[in-house]
């Protein structure tokens, strides 16, 4: 059994009527009250996303499953395609059951896979990864007055901040928890 309050990313919990996967969460507490946690979480089968708001004490089995390392190869019409290191073995998944996990993805990545029951059921990217700036403002002079930065699209469909010095072309280090820039590559 597990509590609210032992909830990370990526944690399987049985809740409803299906198995959910928890994406973020948060915990608060106001005065005279019991502490609650609100969780994002995505259904495993349907790919759906909900958000719910949970007693700390409030008990959830927990879903067992077993993680392997896995390649990103390719991405086509029936899915996002990978490939188990140990076994070689390919297999497929779709945008639903990748999520926001799909907008990390580039070739040759080496991810961790988690199955559930023999079966694929989702990724988790590593903690920081190196993507092709696709394309971004050019620099102006006088830009660093504010000290901010500027609008960034990636190879792969991602949308972050980074700084005035960043060009199109350039590699930068993206930090996947938080989907902020780090430094360039």
């Amino acid at each position: 059994m597990i509590t609210p309050n032992e909830f990370k990313s990526g944690v399987l919990i049985k809740f409803k009527d299906g198995i959910y996967q928890v994406i973020s969460y948060s915990r608060s507490r106001t005065a005279q009250r019991r502490a609650r946690v609100l969780a994002k979480l995505r259904n495993i089968k349907t790919g759906v996303q909900i958000e719910e708001s949970f007693e700390s004490e409030a008990k959830f089995e927990e879903v067992e499953m077993e993680r392997k390392k896995a390649q990103y190869l390719y991405h086509d019409h029936v899915g996002y395609h990978f490939m188990d290191t140990s076994s070689y073995e390919q297999f497929a998944l779709t945008e639903e059951q990748l999520g926001d996990s799909a907008l990390y993805l580039s070739d040759g990545l080496e991810i961790d896979v988690s199955y559930m029951e023999g079966q694929p059921v989702s990724v988790e990217p590593p903690m920081f990864i190196v993507l092709e700036v696709a394309e971004t403002e050019p620099n102006f002079r006088g830009d660093t007055a504010t000290g901010g930065g500027k609008p960034a699209k990636l190879a792969t469909g991602l949308s972050v901040s980074v700084p005035f010095f960043v060009k199109t072309g350039d590699k930068v280090r993206i930090d996947t928890r938080t989907n902020t820039y780090v430094e360039r590559a």
